[in-house]
């Protein structure tokens, strides 16, 4: 099937440029939307965000934009080209309570289409972010309702996933990415690359990254990568992961600026202000929940460009399994795709190799026993030297 983009000029060629790149951003966290938006040029206007401490990491790094703190008190959008919603995924993760989208948190996320429909001159652009987990949860029911609202507010839309580790860093963080337009067609935008061939799994790994924290039914292990940096676990605690280097027989655990760059940020984003008296766990809360930056630059760098890229997409068989890829509109049947692979068109894979750890520490004896005796009881499958230089490391 021939997908492909015809490009006009959207908000008229005399106006100037930086009022055709608005940007309101709710759930803002900590910035990632905007700033990875704001590396291809766009200017966010608006932010919307309910946690104090991720709001002054946005008034440091943000401070001429003005931040609401409900979205429920919200009447309407500011003008803005785009919209953009990361919106709570703690009633979808598979760490989370897996309520669903009628969960008081995911939920939220009528909150955006409310205020869609309430705007008169809608944004040409909605931008949405949530787990992977959302595509299975419930037999995909949030993804049902999530377009089914944008096609009744007349945008076409598109979704995939991607995988931060394609993006320039270290982490395997895969996450669904919704891209509506009520113009263009998205899919020739968010599928730039989708085509391409997966590069190859590293074949001589050098670390691991895994979570102490588990260890019965899973560890996130990860080749060369961390597994995804988390808000939270299902205790809602905030824990870092752990890297096994098998060369050096070492087990360490990333530090939060470690954190705040595997996930695009600069060195400290969020070391600013309140959060100087506060644990670091408050700051790998608001780092792990945060939007991968790196690939909201690359939507954005894509928008931007606005170049028209024919795609050749071959749909899904019937049957087979859950479908990574779709698109469709109002009055149209979906297509769903299942390509194998989950990055840009040209994918700048990270290894943890030559990722320098500025600010990681020794994984503790009471982490690494607690963990070693709960690998040792599990049938979780990883390479044949790890529990040996566990037990070595145990001592």
């Amino acid at each position: 099937m021939l997908v492909e983009r015809k490009i006009g000029r959207l908000h008229g060629g005399d106006k100037d440029k930086s009022d055709r790149m608005r940007v309101v951003s709710l759930f803002s966290g900590i910035g990632g939307f905007e700033l990875g938006l704001a590396r291809a040029g766009f200017r966010t206007v608006m932010m919307c965000e309910s946690d104090p401490l991720a709001r002054a990491v946005l008034r440091h790094h943000f401070p001429d934009v003005p931040i609401r703190t409900d979205i429920r008190t919200l009447k309407r959008l500011p003008a803005c080209e785009i919209l953009t919603a990361g919106w709570p995924c703690q009633d979808l993760s598979q760490a989370g309570r897996t309520a669903g989208i009628a969960g008081d948190r995911s939920g939220l996320i009528s909150e955006v289409f409310r205020l869609v429909q309430a705007t008169k001159t809608k944004p040409e652009f909605i931008l949405l972010e949530n787990v992977a987990f959302a595509l299975h949860l419930q037999k995909g029911a949030a993804l049902r309702f999530v377009t089914s609202q944008l096609e009744m507010l007349g945008y076409k839309w598109a979704y995939r996933i991607l995988d931060s580790q394609h993006f320039g860093v270290p982490q395997r963080r895969r996450r669904l990415f919704i891209l509506a337009s009520r113009q263009l067609a998205p899919e020739t935008i968010l599928f730039r690359g989708a085509l391409n061939i997966s590069p190859e799994a590293h074949s001589h790994p050098q670390q691991y990254g895994f979570y102490w924290t588990e260890g019965n039914r899973g560890l996130g292990w990860s080749p060369e990568a961390v597994p995804p940096l988390k808000g939270g676990s299902s205790l809602s605690i905030p824990s870092p992961p752990a890297i096994w280097n098998k060369d050096a027989r070492s087990f360490v655990t990333p530090g939060v600026s470690d954190a705040e760059r595997m996930q695009g940020f600069p060195e400290d984003w969020t070391d600013v202000g309140a959060l100087r008296n506060v644990k670091k766990r408050a700051r790998w809360k608001l780092v792990g929940n945060a939007v991968s930056v790196p690939v909201v630059e690359w939507i954005a760098k894509s928008l931007a460009e606005e170049v028209s890229s024919p795609l050749e997409m071959v749909p899904a068989k019937r049957g087979s399994k859950i479908s990574t890829a779709a698109f469709g509109q109002a009055d149209h049947q979906a297509i769903f795709l299942n390509p194998d692979h989950e990055g840009p068109e040209v994918s700048q894979i990270a290894t943890l190799r030559d990722f320098e750890l500025k600010d990681a520490s020794k994984l503790s004896l009471r982490a690494a026993t607690g963990f070693l005796s709960r690998i040792e009881k599990s049938s979780l499958r990883t390479d044949p030297a790890f529990i040996s230089d566990l037990r070595a490391f145990v001592g």
